[in-house]
């Protein structure tokens, strides 16, 4: 394969990202479910990616072609795909590992169940497996399983994230008490 580099993406890659989103996700099936969205749709949500908010990773072939990407946002990994043209070459290990280095605290990602290559690349990358949900938090509607890279720290990281369940579950508890006060001055419980 040709030698290729790691650079932060601009605004002028977006269109070319798309398309290895786009090529990526169909060389994928069956092990991802099939995308929701038509190919335009997928161009103008990649066009509109917001490169202040959101650290964009490019891998690119010395010539100046874009073969893979990865997209991190606070501590989530969105997405990372390479061209499959271009797989089996180091680049998807390159762009976690930067993203590793972006986050050395640890980081989560989504990934589909059925995705079997993806989640052994990233358990043989170091990174665990979380939980496992039914989907239908998704597009797709297909199971999926969160995974995270636990970072230069691990148990720091795993206290966040329980926080983050301890501060959702008393959020909920909070709304919960508040509805009950409501049905109790209308009469009813």
């Amino acid at each position: 394969m040709d030698e290729w580099r790691l650079r932060p993406a601009g605004r002028t890659d977006l269109p070319e990202l798309a398309e290895i989103y786009l090529h990526a996700r169909e060389a994928a099936l069956p092990a991802m479910p099939p995308g929701v969205h038509p190919a335009d749709e997928v161009r103008t949500w990649v066009s509109g990616w917001d490169l202040d908010a959101w650290v964009v990773w490019l891998a690119e072939l010395t010539e100046g072609r874009p073969v893979g990407y990865a997209v991190v946002a606070g501590d989530w990994l969105h997405s990372l795909y390479v061209d499959p043209d271009a797989a089996g070459g180091g680049i998807g290990t390159a762009l976690l590992d930067v993203v590793k280095q972006e986050r050395p605290e640890g980081f989560c990602l989504w990934v589909f169940e059925s995705n079997l290559p993806a989640r052994a690349f990233y358990a043989n990358r170091g990174l665990i497996e979380l939980e496992r949900t039914d989907g239908s938090a998704n597009e797709e509607k297909a199971p999926d399983v969160r995974m995270a890279w636990l970072g230069s720290d691990p148990t720091m990281f795993l206290r966040g994230l329980l926080n983050e369940v301890d501060d959702l579950t008393k959020d909920l508890a909070d709304r919960r008490e508040a509805l009950v006060r409501a049905l109790e001055q209308l009469g009813a419980r």
